[in-house]
């Protein structure tokens, strides 16, 4: 694979492709293939020194001190940190692993919901008079460890069973809110070491397939229709200043016309001047 030979191919197909449409310019539509190859063409050049298994082989990050060189991961798996040059973790994730992104989704939703309910509940009961009043630390924050500590003063307290009962709902939603964090952190390792796994057996083909189509043809497509778009609101503006322009019927201009040619020459008259 020759880096010059593939975008030559790529953008002489892209012209020809565009070049009857009527409203998108094929030279605009190059413009945004050739923004993309700034980022391609590293890609190009790594597949035609490695090859395609060797370009999507997962590699560690470059981390240089003396050159000021710190790469962030695209996955960090038992503390080790790697680097996917071709190849995103995202899209093996798409291709593969949907059902368990989509389990995680959910448990992060959920966790953002208990995340919510604790932040209201402790809003609401946490002032001067509230239920959870005597667990507000000295920083004004309200913890799970002083939340717990102050439900076990309580226990000696025959008239605290109200206050008892908010510091239980409390401590409560704090467990909710860290066991679905827990479980969340325990399915995204669980994620990311099977996403890792994946790349040693992903197949030229699949390597292939999930870079042209999934990543190059994928990123080139977003670009055209961002043109487009651009396009369309463009028609849209422009169609609208022409509405607002012409939104008068003619015999009403007309009727202005000759009203405010009415107020001018009386005007004029009151002034003892006159059109010449």
């Amino acid at each position: 694979m020759k880096p010059r030979q593939v975008i030559e191919e790529l953008s002489e197909d892209l012209l020809a492709r565009f070049a009857d449409l009527p409203l998108l310019s094929q030279y605009d539509a190059y413009q945004r293939l050739m923004d993309y190859w700034e980022t391609m063409q590293d890609d190009v050049y790594l597949i035609a020194a490695e090859g395609w298994l060797g370009a999507a082989r997962p590699r560690a990050v470059i981390e240089d001190k003396e050159r000021k060189i710190t790469e962030t991961p695209d996955l960090v798996v038992n503390r080790k940190r790697f680097k996917m040059d071709l190849i995103p973790p995202a899209l093996i994730v798409a291709r593969f692993f949907a059902a368990d992104r989509a389990v995680i989704d959910t448990l992060e939703a959920e966790r953002e919901v208990a995340a919510r309910d604790l932040e209201e509940f402790t809003e609401e009961h946490g002032g001067d008079e509230g239920l959870l009043a005597d667990a507000v630390n000295d920083k004004g924050s309200i913890t799970r460890a002083g939340v717990n500590a102050r439900l076990k003063d309580t226990r000696h307290e025959p008239d605290s069973a109200e206050e008892r009962a908010g510091l239980t709902r409390c401590l409560a939603l704090f467990d909710a809110e860290a066991e679905l964090s827990r479980c969340v952190k325990y399915a995204e390792a669980h994620l990311d070491a099977a996403v890792l796994a994946r790349y040693a057996d992903l197949s030229e083909a699949e390597i292939v397939t999930l870079a042209v189509e999934g990543k190059w043809f994928h990123a080139i497509r977003s670009a055209l229709e961002a043109e487009v778009q651009r396009l369309s609101q463009g028609l849209v503006g422009r169609v609208k200043q022409l509405e607002e322009r012409y939104d008068r019927p003619l015999p009403e201009l007309d009727a202005t016309v000759r009203d405010l040619s009415a107020r001018v020459d009386a005007h004029l008259n009151r002034m003892g001047l006159a059109w010449a």
